[in-house]
């Protein structure tokens, strides 16, 4: 009998190999801690905008970023460009957690509550179903408890395209 794992959601699936091999939470961790340190590396973006990693693990991942003058718009808040990257960041961690190449095929993003300067911003993205090669992820963006956007992400695994690194 194939041993069983709850997905970040709670729900009942697969192990996480998709196969059934036994690779172990641990394995799985590590692969996902090394794919994440190398799409650091690559991601100028992020990088650039400020982007920290703070948790990564088969389908999840945390990251964060603090709004800095560069961040916000002409009524001094947040800009959604900026937190559109932010969440799809963390899409971008969760979805390759497995060590497969995977890019964002589509997303949509609801902007809750305006952020002002300052505000430290934590984006957490969660698998909800990954069926093939395609993947569906919800990230939550906060700022301190409140939810400030929250961001539905699609995503598709392309096995010809290399793993950062």
């Amino acid at each position: 009998m194939r041993k069983r794992h709850h997905d970040p959601a709670g729900h009942d699936r697969e192990p996480v190999d998709g196969q059934g091999s036994g690779v172990t939470d641990h394995e799985s961790d590590d692969v996902a801690a090394r794919t994440a340190k190398a799409m650091h590396r690559a991601d100028a973006a992020g990088r650039g905008a400020g982007v920290r990693l703070l948790d990564v693990g088969p389908g999840r991942a945390r990251v964060a970023m603090i709004v800095e003058s560069r961040h916000v718009n002409g009524h001094g808040i947040c800009h959604g460009g900026y937190l559109f990257l932010l969440a799809d960041a963390a899409l971008a961690y969760a979805s390759n957690s497995y060590g497969t190449s995977a890019v964002a095929s589509g997303a949509d993003i609801a902007f809750l509550h305006p952020v002002p300067l300052g505000a430290e911003l934590v984006a957490e993205a969660v698998e909800r179903a990954r069926t093939g090669r395609s993947g569906l992820y919800d990230v939550t963006v906060r700022s301190g408890e409140q939810a400030v956007a929250e961001f539905r992400g699609r995503t598709r695994q392309v096995p010809g395209l290399p793993p950062p690194g």
